[in-house]
C-alpha cells in the first residue's frame, strides 16, 4: 500500500510540473546547449546550461563559470560540439554573458519583448540530448523586480530536478518566448528559483572601452569588436597599450575583417608592421587604405607621418620606396584636398628634419600669418631662427610662444619658459633668464632635480646674484648629497663673496668625497691663502698641481 502511495505522489508531482506540455517544447530543445569552460591547464571550471538567441552562433549562458577560462565549448542537443570563438559582453553583477559560437548556423528562441507578470505561468526548458524526450517545467510567477529602469528580474516558485541541470536554462512564457534565464535557487526554499531578463542578456555588448572592463578581463577568451565603427576604433586605440602585440595584431585583423571597408584598420596594421621593419607590407596596407577610405587626406597625412617616423628612427634600414621627400609628397597630397594647417606643419617639421630651415621657417610665418599662432608653432619656427644664427629673431618668437599663455601660468606653458631661459642664457641676458627659470620652478615645483638648481646658480654667479646662486647651490646639495661638483662650485662662490672659512669647509667636504679631485684641494689652498693661512694653502694648492690641475701653479707664484 505505502509503494502504491509513493508512486501515486510522484506521478502527481511530475503531473504538476509537465501537465499542459506546450507545442513549441520540441522545437525549443534544439536551442538549448550544455555549456563547459576550461583552464589553461585543461581543468574543467564549470559545466552549466546555456541557449542560442541568434543564427550566427549567438548565445548566452551564465557568466561565473568563465572566469580564468582560456576555452569554452557547447554541446547541442544533437551532440555536436562546437567552441566559444567570442565574447560578445558580460555582466558580472547579474551572472549573465552573451558569446558566439564558430562557424554554426544555429536554432535560435525568441526573445519576448515584454516582461510577464506576477502571477503568470512560464516554463524552464533544461538541456536535453534527445529532443524527443524533451520537457518542459511549469513554474509560476512569485515576484517581479525592476532593474536598470527596464529589465525585469523575477522570483519564480517551481519544482526542478535536484541533479543541477537547469542553471542557465531558458525561462518562457505561454508563446515559447524566453522571458528569463534560471539563476540559482533561494538557499530557505529549494522550490523558488531566480530568473534575470532575457532581453538584458540579449542587449550586452562590447563597447570601445570594454577592454579594461573587471568582468571581460577575467576571461581569457576573445572579445568581439563592438558592432559601431567609432567604438571600434576606440578598442584599437585602447588596446594599444593594454595588450600584448600577439594580441593586438589578431585585433587589428579582427577589425579589418569585420569593417573590411574603413581606412583605420589598415593604418593601424601598416603602423604594426613598419614597427616590425616589414615595410613593404606596411606599404600595401597604406594604399589599400587609400582606397577604401572616404576621408583620403586624412590616410595621406597618417602615411606621411608613418614615413617620417621610419625615416627618423629607422635609417639605417633603408627601404627604397620611401623617404622623406615622399614624406613631404604624401603631405602636399593631404593639403591639397583639405588645406587645414595640421598637414602644412608636418611638412614644416620634415623640412627642419631635412635641414631646410628656411623653407620650415617661411611654412610656419605663413601658419602664424594665416591664424594659427599657437606656443608650438611660435616655438617651432624660433628653432629654425636657432639654426639659422637669427637670435634676435629667434628670442621674439619665443617671447610669442610664453605671450601666448597669461600669468599665473599653467604647466603647459613650463617647456617654453624653459626654452626662453635657455635662449637667453646663451645671448648674455643672464637675469632675465633668471626671471624664466623662476617661474619655470613655480610651475615644476618637487619635480625638479639637482641639475636644475645647480644650473641656475651657475647664471646666477653670471648674473652677479651670488647670494641667490649660494641658496640654489646648497639645494642641490640637499638633493644629491653625493655630488662633488656641487660642492666644488659651491667653494667657488664663497670665495668670489669672501666667505673663506666657509670654502675652506666645503673644500673639506669635497674632498672626503673624493681625495683624487684636484679642483677639491685648489679651493681649499686658494681659502687659506686668502684666509692669511700661506703654508697650508700652497702645501693643497701643490696637492692640486699634482692631481693634474693647470691653474695651481698660477696661484702658488702669487701666494708663495
Amino acid at each position: 500500500m505505502k509503494r502504491i502511495l509513493f508512486t501515486a505522489i510522484a506521478i502527481t508531482l511530475f503531473f504538476n510540473n509537465t501537465f499542459g506540455q506546450q507545442n513549441w517544447t520540441k522545437k525549443a530543445t534544439k536551442s538549448v546547449f550544455t555549456l563547459k569552460t576550461f583552464a589553461s591547464d585543461g581543468t574543467m571550471l564549470g559545466s552549466v546550461n546555456g541557449f542560442f538567441i541568434g543564427s550566427n552562433g549567438e548565445a548566452v549562458s551564465c557568466y561565473s563559470p568563465f572566469v580564468g577560462a582560456v576555452k569554452a565549448v557547447v554541446i547541442d542537443s544533437q551532440g555536436k560540439e562546437m567552441n566559444v570563438e567570442s565574447i560578445l559582453g558580460a555582466n558580472e553583477t547579474y551572472d549573465v554573458i552573451k558569446f558566439r559560437v564558430e562557424g554554426k548556423r544555429t536554432a535560435a528562441l525568441p526573445i519576448a519583448e515584454e516582461a510577464v507578470a506576477e502571477g503568470s505561468d512560464v516554463w524552464m526548458l533544461p538541456y536535453c540530448s534527445n529532443p524527443k524526450t524533451s520537457m518542459a517545467f511549469k513554474g509560476n510567477i512569485s515576484k517581479t523586480e525592476i532593474f536598470q529602469k527596464k529589465y525585469t528580474y523575477y522570483t519564480i516558485n517551481i519544482n526542478l530536478p535536484k541533479d543541477g541541470n537547469s542553471i542557465s536554462s531558458p525561462v518562457l512564457n505561454d508563446k515559447g518566448e524566453v522571458v528569463g534565464i534560471i539563476q540559482q535557487s533561494s538557499k530557505a526554499n529549494e522550490s523558488i528559483y531566480y530568473a534575470v531578463s532575457a532581453e538584458f542578456a540579449k542587449g550586452l555588448k562590447t563597447t570601445g572601452l570594454s577592454i579594461n572592463e573587471t568582468a571581460l578581463k577575467r576571461i581569457d577568451i576573445k572579445k568581439e569588436l563592438p558592432d559601431e565603427l567609432e567604438q571600434a576604433i576606440l578598442t584599437m586605440y585602447v588596446a594599444g597599450s593594454t595588450l600584448d602585440s600577439a594580441k593586438y595584431v589578431d585585433l587589428i585583423n579582427d577589425f579589418i575583417v569585420k569593417f573590411p571597408n574603413a581606412a583605420d584598420g589598415y593604418i593601424y596594421r601598416a603602423q604594426m608592421n613598419a614597427n616590425a621593419n616589414k615595410f613593404s607590407d606596411a606599404e600595401r596596407d597604406m594604399e589599400q587604405a587609400l582606397k577604401v577610405s572616404d576621408k583620403k587626406d586624412d590616410v595621406h597625412y597618417n602615411y606621411a607621418n608613418l614615413i617620417y617616423s621610419k625615416e627618423l628612427y629607422k635609417k639605417d634600414i633603408p627601404y627604397e620606396n620611401w623617404n622623406l621627400d615622399k614624406a613631404v609628397t604624401e603631405t602636399d597630397a593631404a593639403f591639397a584636398i583639405n588645406p587645414i594647417p595640421v598637414y602644412r606643419q608636418l611638412k614644416a617639421e620634415i623640412r627642419f628634419t631635412q635641414k631646410h630651415y628656411d623653407e620650415a621657417y617661411g611654412i610656419y610665418e605663413n601658419l602664424i600669418n594665416s591664424g594659427t599662432k599657437t606656443a608650438e608653432i611660435y616655438f617651432a619656427a624660433a628653432r629654425c631662427k636657432e639654426m639659422l644664427n637669427d637670435t634676435t629673431t629667434m628670442i621674439a618668437l619665443l617671447d610669442s610662444a610664453v605671450n601666448t599663455f597669461s600669468k599665473p601660468y599653467l604647466k603647459n606653458a613650463a617647456p617654453y619658459l624653459l626654452a626662453r631661459a635657455q635662449a637667453l642664457t646663451q645671448s648674455g641676458k643672464f637675469r632675465a633668464a633668471i626671471s624664466d627659470y623662476n617661474d619655470y620652478e613655480q610651475l615644476m615645483g618637487n619635480q625638479l632635480n639637482a641639475n636644475f638648481y645647480y644650473i641656475r646658480s651657475l647664471i646666477e654667479i653670471d648674473g652677479n646674484i651670488y647670494q641667490l646662486a649660494l641658496n640654489d647651490i646648497n639645494k642641490a646639495i640637499e638633493k644629491d648629497p653625493q655630488n662633488v661638483l656641487y660642492y666644488t662650485t659651491k667653494a667657488s662662490i664663497e670665495i668670489n663673496v669672501g666667505l673663506f672659512d666657509d670654502a675652506i669647509k666645503t673644500a673639506g667636504q669635497c674632498i672626503e668625497l673624493d681625495d683624487k679631485n684636484n679642483e677639491g684641494y685648489l679651493f681649499l689652498g686658494l681659502a687659506q691663502c686668502l684666509s692669511g693661512n700661506r703654508t697650508e694653502g700652497i702645501k693643497n694648492l701643490r696637492k692640486a698641481k699634482e692631481l693634474g690641475d693647470e691653474q695651481a701653479q698660477e696661484f702658488i707664484e702669487k701666494y708663495k
